[in-house]
């Protein structure tokens, strides 16, 4: 077997491409670590990779069933989805409080409005992109949601590794994320690769996790200790 080891420069963050040319198409596996003050940390779960063919059309996987983002216990649960473009996400209220669910950065822009507990709301997240999702009254939920429009990606399991499926030869958009990576690091990943016939893994990929990476204000662009329009459905239990 013989291996070919490409490595490409990344601010802030290393990127390794592995490519080993063996007969047979087998799932195209990666690894992440993610690190602090250049330590790997225990946890490398909830990273997404994705690979978005290049010069040629691909539908992302048609959505068979609409996925939940719940609000209870002043958190949104999961924290992450990955959805075919054009899908939709329910944001069920299931605290016995109001919650005001907005997302005004990258991706989807929308903003749900109070909605008391037992009620629900639907978002069609009509492209690609990253939504950052968060609750207008507790300051501590968080979400994201990625709609991607291709199907070939995969997130990363608590050790770091993953594996995308059934990926053809061909020129591909690579793209990394992870909620406590900066934007600026994730975005200086984005490259075109191209993915041999034969060829299993990605290669290894280290993430440096920064406290900036989701600093955000309210929908009104004030800081959360700001006093809120004079209603009931503010209160912070």
């Amino acid at each position: 077997m013989k291996l070919r080891t490409l490595h490409f420069a990344a601010p802030l963050g290393s990127l390794l491409l592995v490519a080993s040319s063996v007969h047979g198409q087998e799932s195209l596996r990666a690894h992440v670590d993610l690190t602090k003050a250049g330590h790997r940390l225990k946890d490398s779960s909830k990273a997404v990779i994705w690979l978005t063919p290049v010069g040629t059309g691909v539908q992302p996987p048609q959505q068979t069933h609409i996925p939940q983002l719940v609000q209870k216990n002043k958190s949104f649960q999961p924290s992450l989805l990955v959805i075919p473009a054009g899908g939709k996400v329910e944001f069920p209220n299931r605290d016995p409080f109001f919650h005001n669910v907005f997302s005004l950065f990258e991706g989807k822009r929308f903003d749900l409005g109070l909605y008391e507990s037992g009620t629900t709301r639907f978002v069609q997240f009509d492209k690609p992109g990253i939504s950052f999702i968060f609750c207008n009254i507790h300051a501590e939920m968080s979400a994201v949601v990625i709609a991607v429009a291709t199907p070939y990606y995969a997130i990363s399991d608590a050790r770091g590794d993953l594996a995308i499926s059934d990926v053809p030869p061909g020129r591909y958009q690579f793209q990394i994320f992870h909620a406590g990576v900066a934007p600026d690091a994730l975005r200086a990943m984005v490259r075109e690769i191209t993915i041999a016939p034969g060829q299993s893994t990605l290669g290894t990929f280290a993430l440096p996790e920064s406290d900036l990476a989701v600093a955000h204000k309210n929908k009104y662009g004030h800081d959360y200790d700001r006093p809120e329009p004079d209603s009931p459905a503010y209160a912070r239990p």
